[in-house]
């Protein structure tokens, strides 16, 4: 298979052009017309998309959500007790407080229903693959060498390239 790129010869089933590193992976697609097709984006609707933005719950933006509920709280009454004129309008800040300790309770209603639905999404499983499920390694099996991109660039390296000297404007001679 040769290189669109720079017609060096390659290894039958390379990725990458040896001499300039080029992507010929596609090439031998290309020569008997299969090329595949890429798909064609779906319209979605705004229920779709607004479902896939939603994050799956987590133990760490409950907490994080009640915690936020707890400071707005806080706050709120720091401010109407402490603050001049902040006891006219310290009951405010109870509306993100309340937004914030009913997302982070969500999250956990939502947490609590999914696993007890599911009991394998009850947390992470540390090392769920056992030895014995493993493939054996082929130790004694010799691997083949990766193409370099730099085996056509060394040859380069010690041939010295032509120069052309030009003679200036002041050592010419009128004709």
């Amino acid at each position: 298979m040769f290189c669109p790129k720079c017609a060096t010869q390659n290894v039958d089933g390379a990725s990458y052009c040896r001499s300039c590193g080029a992507n010929i992976s596609l090439v031998p697609q290309a020569l008997t017309g299969q090329l595949p097709v890429a798909d064609q984006p779906q319209w979605e609707s705004r229920y779709e998309r607004h479902r896939k933005r939603r994050r799956e719950p987590s133990v760490e933006e409950a907490i994080r959500s009640i915690m936020m509920g707890v400071a707005f709280a806080v706050i709120s009454i720091l401010v109407g007790k402490y603050s001049p004129g902040g006891w006219t309008w310290w009951y405010w800040m109870l509306i993100p407080a309340a937004m914030s300790f009913a997302k982070g309770f969500s999250h956990l209603a939502r947490l609590r229903i999914a696993r007890s639905q599911n009991p394998t999404l009850s947390g992470p499983q540390l090392n769920s693959v056992r030895p014995t499920d493993l493939p054996v390694a082929r130790t004694g099996e010799l691997m083949t060498p990766v193409p370099s991109v730099t085996e056509g660039t060394t040859r380069h390296l010690g041939v010295e390239p032509t120069t052309r000297k030009f003679d200036s404007f002041e050592n010419q001679k009128p004709s």
